[in-house]
């Protein structure tokens, strides 16, 4: 229960962080400090391994008000990562001799690649200005989800 509550509580703080307005600061005159970037991807990993769940609501915000990068950019960036650590995931099942359901992978794959199509299509629509908004707005409302889910859920086993 605890993960949990850290979990909803970091959701929370992350989609605080991208509601807020920058103002007057232009984002790429941002300059980037590696040093700071290094030590903050090194937290997300530490937090998210720690929690247990994917770091992408932690890694969009980081690039996005802390490296300078348009939404758009970090949201790429974020499923680059996600995509290499899945890739790792499977070719370590594989060689582990671990048995494979190929047929839901390959359905899984497809509509994977058919979102991706229809995302790249969809992201000519939509500016950084209205996406950065609309993460922060999703972000809170799932972590207020499993905020509200972990409290009822702690209720009943007790």
């Amino acid at each position: 229960m605890l993960l949990m509550l850290i979990f909803a509580g970091l959701m929370l703080a992350a989609s605080v962080s991208m509601l807020q307005r920058t103002k007057g600061i232009e984002l790429a005159s941002i300059e980037i400090n590696y040093r700071r970037l290094i030590l903050q991807a090194i937290a997300v990993g530490l937090i998210t391994g720690f929690v247990g769940v994917g770091g992408g609501f932690l890694i969009i915000p980081s690039l996005v008000l802390f490296a300078g990068l348009p939404m758009k950019k970090a949201i790429g960036t974020s499923l680059m990562v996600m995509a290499i650590s899945s890739l790792l995931g499977v070719l370590g099942d594989i060689t582990g001799h671990v048995a494979i359901n190929y047929s839901f992978l390959a359905i899984f794959s497809g509509f994977a690649i058919a979102g991706i199509i229809l995302g790249s299509y969809l992201t000519r629509f939509i500016s950084d200005t209205r996406l950065k908004p609309a993460f922060g707005w999703f972000v809170l409302a799932m972590g207020i989800f499993v905020l509200i889910s972990t409290l009822t859920n702690s209720y009943e086993y007790h």
